[in-house]
């Protein structure tokens, strides 16, 4: 298991890398305002963990496992953004700040019983898709939908 600090470091990875295929140091610093030391010392562990496939000074490349928890770490915030913004009722931006803090701190099964929730008073039942946030089956569903 790696820290919240390098969930986000992954994270920014994948975002960048669906953006512009190839990541380097210097656009990972950029986007998180941090420095390349700091990237790279993050990187390092990432790669030694099975995250990354990285060389010095090459694009960074994301394995299957990396892919896997970039994608669990977004759908978490898709729950608590939907949760904040469609169920508590907050403004966008407040439900953006606010659940970007808060995944950092929840654990998958807290997660998983949200997303009920939210099918619940959302009306989403119908879908049947037994959201579980170690799976992708909810990414396409309408309340993907509903966050953005």
């Amino acid at each position: 298991m790696i820290s919240k600090a390098l969930e986000e470091y992954l994270k920014t990875i994948y975002v960048l890398k669906k953006q512009n295929n190839n990541v380097r140091v210097t656009d990972i610093a950029n986007s998180m305002n941090c420095s390349k030391p700091s990237v790279n010392k993050s990187i390092n562990i990432l790669k030694d963990n099975g995250y990354l496939n990285y060389e010095a000074y090459g694009t960074i490349e994301m394995t299957e496992k990396g892919i896997d928890l970039s994608k669990k770490i977004l759908e978490k915030y898709d729950i608590l953004y939907v949760f904040l913004k469609d169920v508590l009722g907050l403004d966008k931006d407040e439900a953006e700040e606010e659940a970007e803090k808060i995944k950092l701190s929840m654990n998958d099964k807290t997660i998983n019983s949200l997303a009920k929730y939210i099918h619940k008073v959302l009306d989403l039942n119908d879908l049947d898709c037994d959201y579980d946030v170690n799976s992708e089956r909810c990414r396409t569903c309408a309340r993907r939908e509903i966050a953005h």
